[in-house]
């Protein structure tokens, strides 16, 4: 007997199957309200990527609909054929569909899921001890030379702060283990006070370490078995692998751009770029 099995990626869920539409929410919650409601009733399905409420239009029916996503195909339609036509925290039954279509430049952006998502979403398969990061390098690699910028509309004097680096995930229980590269910068002017300039340098540390633990999340795969257990897979390029001593060559050949990490809550759902299959709502 064959057991079907769930892929849960690291990546934000844009695809029409992981995201449902739940409308006839009723009028005498408060925002708050409804999300809490929401989120619990929800979240007993599987692991949820978010959940936003939003006030119906001026035109229809005072109330509110919200738009849930999951990680999970799988779990996000078993949610919708459980909850459609159920009360839950109302008297009166919501209406729950699976999105039919979504605007295909609104699915390619924003695929990188941010460092906090991914421990989030690993902590819910595997537990807080079920898998561990270490840092094998975190460096400094502005620009030697030191070479001054001049900002012409401000007339000062900049530096460019930039670090990399590599951050190691292990999953012990799977014998398996991978790589992320990360690269944070910011400009800072000549005359920044010490300490202000040190805070700074911490900011980008951070970001940095945080950019590559996310890049190493999107070469993991979990699989997620009918029977409830996951098997964890690490996808890499073996050209990829290079000694330690030479990860800082490694972090400067990939300085890309990280622009899709700094699109900071511009992944929220445009309901204009959402569409539901509204057939037989009545």
């Amino acid at each position: 007997m064959d057991i079907e099995a769930d892929l849960i990626e690291f990546k934000v869920p844009v695809e029409n199957n992981k995201t449902l539409f739940v409308w006839n929410i009723l009028p005498k919650f408060s925002e708050a309200e409804i999300y809490n409601s929401l989120d619990e009733v929800f979240s007993k399905y599987g692991a949820l990527y978010s959940v936003r409420v939003c006030r119906n239009a001026a035109v229809a029916e005072p109330g509110y609909y919200a738009i849930v996503k999951f990680y999970s195909a799988a779990q996000a339609s078993k949610a919708q054929v459980t909850t459609n036509g159920k009360g839950i925290f109302q008297e009166s039954p919501l209406k729950v569909r699976l999105c039919t279509k979504q605007n295909t430049t609104f699915q390619q952006r924003f695929t990188y899921l941010k460092s906090a998502k991914c421990q989030e979403l690993a902590n819910y398969y595997l537990g807080f001890n079920g898998w561990s990061n270490r840092i094998v390098t975190l460096k400094d690699i502005s620009q030697t030379d030191e070479q001054e910028n001049k900002d012409p509309a401000l007339g000062t004097q900049t530096h460019n702060l930039k670090y990399g680096c590599v951050i190691e995930l292990i999953f012990p229980n799977y014998g398996v283990c991978c790589r992320g590269v990360g690269v944070a910068e910011e400009l800072f002017e000549n005359d920044t006070d010490p300490l202000a300039r040190l805070m700074k340098r911490g900011q980008v540390q951070k970001l940095a370490k945080e950019r590559a633990m996310s890049d190493a999340f999107q070469k993991v795969l979990f699989v997620v078995l009918g029977n409830g257990k996951v098997a964890v897979e690490c996808r890499f390029d073996p050209d990829q692998i290079v000694p330690d001593e030479e990860l800082g060559s490694l972090i400067q050949v990939n300085d890309i751009s990280w622009n899709q990490f700094e699109q900071e809550g511009e992944d929220d759902d445009i309901l204009s770029e959402l569409s539901f299959n509204v057939t037989h709502l009545q």
